[in-house]
């Protein structure tokens, strides 16, 4: 019987496994779907689907620098244990090597393209498969440049950073990317900082100010000082040095220049699952 690329599509959505997989499934069955997804069960391929929608807050942060070329992606699973299987950190490297090489405009295009004979999504849902756990690909960041790259991962992959500077040796790169994965700033320099941010920083300056009881004829210059430390605190070139207090991210860049920077947080924004262990018990005695 013919396998039509319908067929595959069907039995891809029904069972999560790979688009070859499910060819390979339905050319084993005759075309029938039932034995088609009973072969992929019985293969250990299937059970990916059941691990669909399982919420996937661990995992790493993990980054590539190889020469003008950089990569920052997080992957994650379910925990660390499975965070820390060579599998899973075998396959960020793979997928960061990847990135570097082919430079995909957004996630889309990146688990739509061929690594090793296959897609992305289809790796991503064998290792689903093989590590046992959900794994999903969030996001990533790659940089190009004719000046120096530096990263740095933090815990082994709880933080990571990129950065781009004009310039620099090696520890410099490394200081810079440490120093954000510390402080945490929002922008390089004053000019980073969105208008809408800085407005918004402004009213509640303004409001804490009239709470403390100031008046408000001075609110406005109280207002204007507390914004300067503000940049500060925000500010990458602005920010105390974390490995030399008495000196600034500026005094030790000097003539170079950070030119930009990504700083990603393992599972941040992800709304992590909060397990009733009792009610699962009592629902499995059930």
């Amino acid at each position: 019987m013919a396998i039509s690329a319908t067929m595959v599509k069907d039995l891809r959505e029904k069972t999560g496994a790979g688009m070859m997989d499910c060819k390979k499934a339905l050319a084993a069955t005759d075309g029938d779907m039932a034995k088609a997804i009973d072969y992929l069960r019985e293969k250990g391929i299937a059970k990916a689907e059941k691990k669909a929608g399982r919420i996937a807050a661990e995992g790493a942060v993990a980054a590539l620098v190889d020469g003008n070329v950089g990569v920052l992606l997080e992957v994650n699973c379910e925990t660390d244990f499975a965070a820390g299987n060579e599998q899973f950190r075998a396959l960020e490297s793979k997928i960061a090597a990847h990135i570097a090489k082919t430079n995909p405009k957004d996630l889309d295009e990146l688990n739509a393209s061929t690594l090793d004979g296959k897609t992305v999504a289809d790796i991503i849902t064998e290792a689903t498969a093989t590590i046992g756990e959900k794994i999903s690909l969030r996001r990533f960041v790659r940089y190009e440049t004719d000046g120096k790259i530096a990263s740095y991962i933090h815990m082994g992959g709880k933080i990571g950073v990129l950065v781009e500077l004009t310039d620099g040796d090696d520890q410099l790169g490394k200081d810079i990317a440490m120093q954000i994965a510390a402080a945490n700033p929002s922008a390089v320099d004053r000019s980073g900082v969105s208008a809408e941010d800085l407005a918004h920083e402004r009213e509640v300056l303004k409001k804490q100010a009239l709470e403390e009881g100031k008046p408000e004829k001075i609110v406005e210059k109280m207002v204007d000082g507390r914004i300067n430390k503000f940049y500060k605190e925000v500010c990458l070139v602005e920010q105390i040095f974390v490995k030399d207090t008495e000196k600034t991210v500026k005094d030790i860049l000097g003539k170079t220049q950070v030119k930009r920077f990504c700083r990603y947080q393992l599972g941040e924004g992800i709304e992590k699952k909060q397990e009733d262990f009792a009610a699962e018990v009592a629902a499995q005695i059930k």
